[in-house]
């Protein structure tokens, strides 16, 4: 081919590049791993006798999606475990349960997960529904957060948790009116029965990060960020497995990996910390990254808030959640990391953790000085309003997870009358954040919700689970097309340290995805109604659905 000609061009736009010097084309040009070149009619002289062209004949171009915050191998091994995700009703789950045991009877344990808190009264199933489905083994069902697991009897008596058993400090234990466990297990205290499970071999984890990639590719997805390599709760490791994936020519994504800080444990960590992000930083994956976990969720009433919750009956509890680590603490550990050059990529859910967050960013630059780090809070269900404009100020992205800004049974029956009116109207205030001119990046938490970007899309700009007969969630914090886009592109790129990628422009890479129609042109309603037909990473196709 003569170095002229282009390996592959597409034509027939249009072309969304989220590019502000050039936002629309027509006409993209790829050369090895790069574009090169960006316009209409005249890219068609790079197209020679061995070019690729394809023709878009009016589906839309964009750059490939980067999902800033996911949990792949954890998803991909769930998905051959037994699996909860979907079903809506306690006799679902159970009846699924029944059959995965009755289908595997070698398990010694049945592990998996994806049930819904709203599925069971108050979100606490018992520990009788499993016994009755499941009397003979233990039962480890992780929830759809993965912030609570649902046990059986036999599970609770190898671990040798009793009524006498006391909470850890960053978990409960749910029990019952004589004080007995009732069968679920709220964050750290996951942990007393997750240690007891047999770990996934590291042939199991590379199965289920190659299943994963392929489900993240066919989604347009071309780049991500791990939010958890290390071991947690019953969830072992993914760090080798990307290793080994790397190592074998696997990996065809780009992938930063967040090493997880043990909340158990101080400063000491930071150099294990360092060894392994040169142990795990090879090939395509980076592992520049530490994930701090402040606190909870706002469902079990371990998320932190400035505030109290309220109970059931209007009133103020005694509880406000959980930070995990303390405040003085956070900050000394968020700028020794800042120091060592990690980025930090905070769960933080709450607007208590939102502020001990933003704090510590803050004590970081005022020590360390702006080292372009790039620190991201991910999740942001209740800011207030005094800390918006601090993202924008100390370089702090906001991390989102639009899927999760809707009216639906877990946020309209365990979240919102425990908030309050006040604290409830401060949810996920997208908007906000955009008008204060904070940059947005985007992800799934997959396996808690989809991995689908145009589903988040759908639900940034409309507030509304596509085909839901809900009311519109706090219609004030939608946000345009555009910025969804670029959180989910552009805005993600940034945090991934991947700044040749996350927008159609000459000289990046050419990380593509080809949607199945124009989403500019159709009503908002109907953007979760798209597909993705064709992604490329580097130039390469690395999916392409049938009817492509």
């Amino acid at each position: 081919m003569s170095e002229h000609h282009a390996d592959l061009v597409f034509t027939g736009g249009p072309v969304h590049t989220v590019d502000p010097t050039r936002p629309f084309a027509t006409s993209v040009a790829v050369r090895g791993e790069k574009i090169v070149a960006v316009g209409h009619d005249e890219v068609h002289d790079l197209i020679g006798p061995a070019t690729e062209v394809v023709d878009l004949r009016g589906r839309l171009l964009v750059p490939g999606f980067q999902d800033a915050h996911v949990h792949p191998v954890g998803a991909g091994v769930e998905l051959g475990q037994c699996d909860l995700s979907g079903a809506t009703e306690a006799s679902e789950c159970l009846a699924r349960i029944r059959t995965w045991a009755d289908a595997h009877p070698d398990r010694p344990w049945i592990t998996g997960g994806g049930w819904s808190m709203e599925t069971f009264p108050g979100g606490i199933p018992s520990r009788d529904l499993l016994d009755a489905a499941v009397p003979d083994r233990p039962v480890y069902l992780v929830n759809r957060d993965h912030h609570g697991a649902w046990v059986n009897t036999p599970a609770l008596e190898l671990a040798g948790v009793t009524r006498l058993t006391p909470d850890p400090a960053d978990g409960r234990i749910e029990r019952g009116s004589d004080g007995e466990p009732s069968g679920v297990l709220q964050e750290g205290a996951m942990a007393l029965v997750a240690r007891h499970v047999p770990q996934v071999t590291l042939d199991e984890q590379l199965t289920g990060l190659l299943r994963a990639q392929e489900v993240l590719h066919s989604h347009g997805i071309t780049a991500w960020q791990d939010a958890l390599l290390g071991e947690h709760a019953s969830t072992a490791d993914p760090a080798p497995a990307y290793r080994r994936a790397a190592l074998e020519g696997l990996l065809t994504a780009r992938v930063r990996g967040a090493l997880w800080w043990d909340r158990e444990k101080g400063l000491e960590q930071v150099g294990k910390l360092l060894a392994r992000r040169d142990t795990f930083t090879v090939g395509r994956i980076k592992a520049h990254t530490v994930k701090i976990m402040q606190d909870g969720i706002a469902e079990n009433g371990t998320a932190a808030l400035l505030g109290p919750y309220f109970t059931a009956c209007g009133c103020a509890s005694a509880n406000a959640g959980l930070s995990f680590i303390e405040p003085a603490e956070l900050a000394r550990i968020v700028t020794r990391l800042d120091h060592e050059g990690f980025q930090v990529h905070f769960h933080a859910l709450g607007d208590r953790a939102v502020r001990e967050a933003l704090d510590a960013v803050e004590a970081a630059l005022t020590a360390n000085g702006q080292r372009g780090n790039r620190h991201h809070l991910a999740h942001l269900q209740v800011v207030d309003e005094a800390d918006v404009p601090r993202f924008r100020t100390l370089g702090a992205t906001a991390n989102i997870q639009a899927l999760w800004a809707a009216h639906e049974p877990q946020m309209d029956e365990l979240t919102i009358p425990f908030l309050g009116a006040e604290r409830a109207a401060r949810q996920y205030p997208f908007a906000d954040l955009v008008r204060s001119g904070a940059v947005l990046a985007a992800g799934s938490d997959w396996p808690v919700t989809s991995p689908d970007p145009l589903a988040a899309l759908h639900n940034a700009v409309n507030r509304k689970d596509p085909g839901s007969d809900r009311p519109v969630f706090l219609p004030e914090q939608r946000i345009t097309l555009n910025a969804a886009l670029t959180a989910y592109t552009a805005g993600s790129a940034y945090v991934n340290h991947l700044d040749d990628t996350g927008t159609i422009t000459p000289g990046r890479l050419a990380d593509l995805a080809v949607l199945d129609r124009d989403i500019f042109s159709r009503p908002e309603e109907e953007i979760a109604h798209a597909g993705v037909l064709q992604t490329f990473v580097g130039g390469q196709r690395v999916h392409a659905a049938a009817d492509a």
